[in-house]
């Protein structure tokens, strides 16, 4: 999963070109019209246009009217979906989201949640910090249950704030089985509709995408 700094901007997402698209079929479909009309009105009375020449071209009229209806009511569902996805997105503000990747220390303790492989028998939560210099490395239990990592190193230390990565190393004997980003759960403060794509900004300052969230939560009071 990307997650990216809230002081960088995501790369965008487009949602296709249906404006463009749309614009381009209701100019052809007026200049079409007017073209029709002006052959109707010059024809030769001496050699009028052929039933079936005409039939094709009227044929051909129906189907350019009906693409630009069809694109303009594309354009309205979209703005309506986009508009309940944010109505969705905004229930979310306030909760804490659960999400893979990177995390940002800033004195307080973080929640992860392990999922070790059934076949492990040993798991190690590896900090490693911006450089991916490896400054801890914790045994967590074989489980699933959540584990809070309170942010300081094997002495009892608190490390310096920034940017830390999380991994669950799970292991069978001596053998290194599975690594897996660390899912951690951070509040979010607030969502973002950008280019059709649903953002949302959490307290830790990330920006990342609605479809990267795989568990919500209440806050934890604790």
């Amino acid at each position: 999963m990307d997650i990216t700094s809230i002081n960088r901007p995501p790369t965008p997402v487009t949602n296709g070109t249906s404006g463009n698209a749309s614009g381009v079929l209701s100019s052809d479909f007026e200049v079409f019209l007017k073209m029709l009309t002006a052959q109707a009105e010059y024809q030769d009375p001496l050699e009028p246009i052929d039933s079936s020449e005409y039939a094709a071209q009227l044929a051909q009229f129906s189907m350019v009217e009906q693409q630009v209806s069809t694109n303009t009511l594309l354009e309205q569902m979209m703005t309506v979906l986009a508009g309940n996805d944010m109505n969705a997105a905004a229930n979310w503000i306030g909760l804490e989201a659960l999400v893979g990747g990177p995390v940002n220390f800033q004195g307080q303790p973080i929640t992860i949640a392990p999922n070790p492989p059934i076949a492990a028998d040993a798991v190690d939560l590896v900090i490693s910090n911006g450089e991916g210099a490896e400054v801890d490395r914790i045994k967590l239990p074989v489980s699933a249950e959540n584990y809070t990592w309170d942010g300081t190193d094997a002495e009892g230390k608190f490390l310096a704030h920034g940017e830390y990565t999380l991994t669950i190393q799970s292991k069978t004997g001596e053998e290194v089985i599975a690594e897996d980003a660390a899912l951690s759960y951070t509040r979010v403060t607030e969502a973002r509709l950008d280019q059709g794509a649903m953002l949302l900004v959490l307290k830790n300052g990330y920006l990342i995408a609605a479809s990267d969230v795989v568990g919500l939560r209440e806050p934890d009071q604790t």
